[in-house]
């Protein structure tokens, strides 16, 4: 029996209706997903079941080994998505042919910097992978001298930029240590990350540049939400547009669905 679509706009009508679900209900709001769920996001795609932000936003915000595979066309050279011993093997081989020494590997989950460990080659890698801290998955790319990070705030026609800079530590992390400075993109690095957030069907991100010795810009990473120590704007304004960006999608797509019903 058809019923009117849904807009569940909490985790708790979520996790009571999910079963419910049907194609055309709206999910509203990031889903609260604990470490081993994010098989529901292919579930509900199946199912018809839309979502603000998109569920292929939601899954790239979740996982770096993710974002290195779909969105790796914007990815530094060099990077690679190590799931098993397997891939670690060709990634000898791989590096060698590169002539790459120092590497870095990515957390598949952590942020502000805490996943991110320096080695001195891929042997060393090799040895220690599968194993507490470099469990599988992880992101591996090469260590890059003359590198730049940009992160970019973009929410809706908001967008503000500000370079990041360590001088004692290769993370440029503003949270232990580092420094921040207004930046001023250009028109070709606009593009780059419209054409980023197409392909991730992200409605707003935080988004990190980085430049290198072999060119650039480039995505080192991106989600939804992110540290905005070095930001001008507050996290109260962030919020507000944030929430307001929800309200305008929700007003647009109640007018193309009349009598949904709103949980």
């Amino acid at each position: 029996m058809s019923r009117p679509p849904w807009v569940l706009t909490s985790n708790k009508a979520f996790r009571e209706r999910y079963q419910l679900l049907q194609p055309g209900d709206l999910l509203l709001g990031r889903i609260s997903l604990k470490k081993g769920e994010e098989a529901l996001f292919l579930d509900l795609a199946s199912r018809g079941v839309q979502a603000y932000p998109p569920l292929l936003a939601q899954a790239l915000s979740r996982s770096k080994t993710f974002q290195a595979r779909v969105l790796s066309e914007f990815m530094p050279p060099g990077t690679l998505v190590i799931y098993d011993r397997h891939d670690l093997l060709r990634a000898l081989g791989y590096y060698g042919r590169m002539g790459v020494q120092e590497l870095v590997s990515k957390a598949d989950r952590a942020n502000c910097g805490l996943g991110i460990h320096l080695w001195r080659d891929i042997e060393e890698v090799y040895n220690h992978a599968g194993y507490p801290p470099l469990e599988y998955p992880f992101v591996l790319q090469p260590r890059f001298r003359e590198l730049r990070d940009i992160r970019v705030v973009i929410l809706g026609d908001y967008w503000e930029a500000y370079e990041r800079q360590n001088p004692y530590n290769f993370r440029n992390n503003i949270y232990f240590g580092g420094q921040s400075a207004s930046y001023v993109l250009s028109p070709e690095e606009n593009q780059f990350c419209k054409l980023v957030l197409e392909r991730g069907h992200f409605p707003y991100a935080h988004l990190d540049l980085i430049y290198c010795e072999k060119g650039g810009p480039f995505l080192n990473e991106i989600n939804l939400r992110g540290g905005l120590k070095g930001a001008l704007i507050t996290q109260e304004d962030y919020e507000k547009k944030v929430e307001a960006l929800s309200r305008a999608f929700l007003k647009a797509w109640l007018k193309e669905n009349p009598g949904a019903q709103v949980f």
